[in-house]
């Protein structure tokens, strides 16, 4: 996504960035007083995106993530999250445990509503002056909440979570951290997919995801797990069904063989009530097709929330870590 940023630093707000670092006597003061200046030497930023552009005057310092993934790119820049739309059943932990303990970070934010159906008023409320999602989500609130405050859209979350990392970093100044954050991921991706392929030559992988349908999701590489494994340099069985335009390949009961694979990720989404009660009865039924004990592969059960619904940096990083330990390989940990 072409940007466009235009610089208005005043000589005044110079001054005023000098006189300050000169004013500071310890060492951290002044780091302190540079890395401020330099996140705010970029604004006025104006933000081409899929929705149009939008000006952010200042360095946003109340942000509202209105997609699970950017509320994990918002963690993991260290953006301060005043709302966030709800994305768990559990309101007793509305972030995901891939986070990690994210209480402090997370003390004063508010929940505006779910994916579905965020609450606008409660986001006027909360003055943000940054708000962040994507067309494919909410292209119809656009016009409401671009009058609230400076709003962001990506086109999409899935196949561009991390260029949306990057997206939201330039937004808040922090656009080399982002880069830095992307590649440090990626780095740890092709050094533990190589210690995999070491270990095990011919390794390849699929996976299999029931929602409750009449049929069966074989995700494909234009997927978020497609992705990672890419980055990790591990295939997919060649001649496997595929989509470059989908993230998966719908698959009956009686094409389940086409799911095979060295390694069969197995997942199931399944929220409390008749949703996840018709996942895991499509799960039930197909498991006990014969088909199922004529699959070749090692076959796995992944965590749903993590492998599939993450979509982000922190998700990709518990994906490495779960798979490291599977093949019992290095895992990398910083």
């Amino acid at each position: 996504m072409k940007t466009r940023i235009f610089k208005q630093l005043g000589a005044a707000a110079v001054g005023m960035a000098l006189l300050a670092t000169t004013a500071c006597g310890s060492p951290a003061a002044t780091t302190a007083t540079e890395t401020a200046a330099a996140e705010s030497a970029g604004f006025p930023l104006t933000l081409e995106h899929a929705m149009g552009s939008s000006t952010i005057e200042t360095v946003p310092k109340r942000v509202v993530a209105m997609d699970p993934s950017y509320i994990d790119a918002a963690l993991l820049l260290e953006a301060d999250l005043v709302g966030y739309v709800q994305y768990r059943q559990d309101p007793n932990s509305p972030f995901a445990p891939y986070l990690g303990d994210v209480k402090e970070a997370t003390k004063d934010s508010v929940n505006v509503g779910t994916l579905a159906e965020p609450n606008l008023e409660k986001i006027l409320e909360l003055e943000p002056d940054l708000i962040v999602s994507a067309k494919v989500r909410h292209e119809a609130l656009y016009p409401q909440l671009s009058k609230i405050a400076p709003t962001i859209f990506s086109v999409s979350t899935g196949p561009t979570w991390k260029e949306n990392v990057v997206f939201l970093g330039e937004a808040l100044g922090k656009k080399a951290k982002a880069e830095e954050l992307v590649k440090a991921y990626e780095d740890r991706a092709r050094k533990v997919g190589a210690a995999i392929l070491a270990k095990k030559p011919d390794a390849t992988y699929s996976l299999v995801r029931f929602t409750g349908g009449d049929t069966a999701r074989l995700y494909s590489t234009n997927s978020f797990i497609g992705e990672i494994m890419a980055d990790m340099q591990i295939p997919r069985p060649k001649d496997a069904p595929d989509s470059e335009k989908e993230i998966f390949v719908p698959l009956s009961a009686e094409q389940i063989l086409e799911g095979d694979a060295g390694l069969v990720m197995v997942s199931a989404y399944t929220p409390p009530g008749a949703e996840g009660d018709k996942a895991r009865a499509q799960q039930e039924k197909f498991q006990s097709n014969p088909l199922w004990e004529r699959l070749s592969g090692e076959v796995i059960n992944v965590d749903d929330g993590t492998f599939l619904a993450s979509v982000s940096i922190q998700g990709a990083h518990a994906v490495i870590t779960d798979l490291a330990k599977h093949y019992g390989v290095d895992p990398q940990l910083p």
